[in-house]
């Protein structure tokens, strides 16, 4: 049996101990709310179960599921405690929630993105917890790059790989990253949000994946970089912004320019973006889009002047 049918009879006989799911009548029946190499996501009912990527450590997976357990108003708590096998996989159970509306921008909860994520961030790591993976995602996005490059060049790999030189090197992860580690997302953005109880209730962060400790600001990078690009209205970014200020979340000074700390982490993730949707173009054999060609840009604004705020918008 294939993964996404034996993850499908998972959830079903979670859902129903009794008979397995034989008599499911459940409103919302088996469903995939995702399928990809590095994640495989049905629904049934009011549960959702997961299967991790085959990489996926049990020991910190197990770390992770913890600290969201602790922290049932930041986080979406999980269903067990554990992770369980399947096939090669460890997969986890959770509730539903509804997640963002995509065709609702103006309704976009930015307010309450930037407020959990400073709750996230004055939260105490569990002892034993992982790094954050922001950094190591974005290697990943560069090898994977370098490996659809073998087979085709292409011009606009210039900047990003130029531009991914210029960074640190805790920001490429080759070396620890700095400062008093804090509780970090790893992954931030408003997929990563849903409301539970749905399809109103308050608003809580998912996908423990990248979850760990590491620089704050890493989870501000994502936003930013989108601001400073362009792709982010000024009003939604003030919203973000703000909110997190006013909860006290530590990557970023209360009051004044908040630049200096975002920085490397919004320069790390624009080259992430731009390297991950080549390798993509390159594979499809199709062109940049408008959004990504924004994102190669600005690593080409970066290049010449990778200590300076690269991506200061100009607008």
């Amino acid at each position: 049996m294939t993964l996404l049918p034996a993850l499908t009879a998972k959830v079903r006989a979670a859902v129903h101990p009794d008979d397995g799911g034989a008599a499911c009548a459940c409103a919302a029946g088996p469903a995939p709310l995702a399928d990809r190499p590095d994640a495989t996501v049905v629904r049934h009912a009011d549960t959702v179960a997961k299967a991790h990527a085959p990489d996926t450590d049990p020991a910190e997976l197990s770390r992770r599921l913890v600290m969201a357990a602790r922290l049932p108003d930041v986080l979406l708590p999980p269903l067990a405690p554990a992770p369980t096998p399947l096939q090669d996989r460890l997969v986890t159970f959770w509730p539903y929630g509804a997640p963002v509306d995509p065709d609702a921008p103006d309704a976009a909860p930015w307010e309450a993105t930037g407020t959990l994520l400073a709750h996230l961030h004055r939260a105490s790591p569990l002892d034993g917890l992982p790094p954050m993976r922001g950094p190591a995602k974005a290697a990943r996005a560069i090898a994977r790059l370098r490996t659809a490059l073998r087979n085709e060049p292409h011009p606009a790999a210039g900047p990003v790989l130029t531009a991914w030189a210029g960074l640190p090197a805790w920001a490429r992860a080759k070396a620890p990253m700095p400062g008093t580690p804090a509780l970090c997302h790893g992954d931030l953005h408003l997929g990563q949000l849903v409301r539970h109880p749905a399809p109103d209730g308050p608003w809580r962060l998912i996908d423990v994946d990248d979850l760990g400790t590491g620089v704050p600001a890493w989870d501000l990078a994502r936003p930013a970089a989108w601001y400073a690009c362009g792709l982010l209205p000024p009003g939604d970014w003030t919203r973000f912004l703000g909110a997190y200020q006013r909860a006290g979340g530590p990557a970023v000074p209360a009051t004044g320019d908040p630049w200096p700390a975002l920085d490397v982490p919004a320069r790390a993730l624009t080259v992430q973006t731009a390297a991950l949707a080549l390798a993509k173009a390159l594979a499809a054999g199709r062109r940049l889009d408008e959004v990504h060609q924004l994102l190669i840009d600005a690593c080409a604004r970066m290049a010449p002047i990778p200590h300076q705020l690269a991506l200061e918008r100009t607008d």
